[in-house]
């Protein structure tokens, strides 16, 4: 590439980000640590070294310093049950690793707008006053994930309903039946933000999975399009993948961790920043 072809504008990156992103990236340079804590990664309850060794037909003094090389970089974290040790991910590490590939590379390539691969059993339509019920026992069900917000308690139909935006109300239905939503609500009440908006999607208990968050969010995002919004914004909790994966398929994208941002239950809990622009 000629020195023409460059962007005019180019920020280099900050000089801690780059020795951050290289130590992880020189952690995952050894194979078999990627392999590990792809293991471990898919393990939500964590795996002992034990069986990390056996998976992967390998000594557990060769995993165990593996092991701790992932640990030293923050991307797994130990815990000594008796003298079994678990190796179990670390969330915010692993959700803040594709952040640093996204912030090296310069995100020039364009999101995808939306998911495509909508169920044919799921019907989104407008929330109308008859959904309150439902709608707030949802709201329940994903308090008691305990990885879905912070509040812990379902806020009033009177609260909800000032609080969210009027024509941004959404609900899926499947048989007749209610089984998730999702809403906007205004950032500021600053005119210079009135086309800035923060998302929620609820999916009811027993119907996660199956393609409604999708569906959901497929019709929020062009909503908002055409109403002429032109940024989404969001906090996920780093242990609710599937969340923030669905977000990136809509065209969100990281912008960083917020450490310790607030506690629920008397536990400090990261959050994830995530935001959409629109193309135009």
């Amino acid at each position: 590439m000629t020195a023409a072809a460059l962007p005019v504008q180019v920020e280099p990156l900050a000089a801690d980000d780059a020795a951050t992103y290289a130590q992880w990236f020189a952690c995952l340079a050894e194979p078999m640590r990627v392999r590990i804590l792809h293991l471990v990664a898919g393990s939500r309850s964590g795996i002992a070294v034990g069986k990390l060794a056996d998976a992967l037909d390998i000594g557990q003094p060769t995993v165990s310093h593996h092991v701790r090389k992932l640990a030293d970089v923050g991307f797994v974290t130990l815990d000594k049950r008796g003298t079994t040790t678990i190796v179990s991910v670390n969330p915010t590490c692993c959700t803040g690793l594709p952040h640093a590939a996204d912030a090296v590379m310069g995100l020039l390539t364009p999101r995808p707008c939306c998911p495509v691969d909508l169920p044919d059993d799921v019907t989104v339509r407008a929330m109308e006053d008859g959904d309150w019920n439902a709608v707030r026992r949802i709201y329940a069900e994903g308090i008691a994930t305990g990885d879905a917000t912070f509040e812990t308690d379902v806020p009033s139909q009177q609260a909800l309903d000032e609080k969210w935006s009027v024509g941004h109300r959404w609900v899926a239905v499947v048989d007749e039946q209610l089984v998730g939503w999702a809403t906007l609500a205004p950032v500021s009440a600053r005119d210079c933000y009135r086309g800035v908006a923060e998302n929620s999607v609820y999916v009811a208990d027993g119907y996660r999975g199956r393609g409604v968050g999708k569906s959901l969010i497929h019709k929020q995002v062009n909503e908002a399009d055409a109403a002429g919004l032109w940024t989404l914004q969001t906090s996920i909790f780093p242990e609710n993948r599937a969340s923030i994966a669905l977000h990136h398929s809509s065209g969100y994208r990281t912008v960083g961790i917020r450490e310790r941002v607030a506690q629920l239950d008397g536990v400090w809990r990261d959050t994830v920043m995530l935001e959409r622009r629109r193309a135009d």
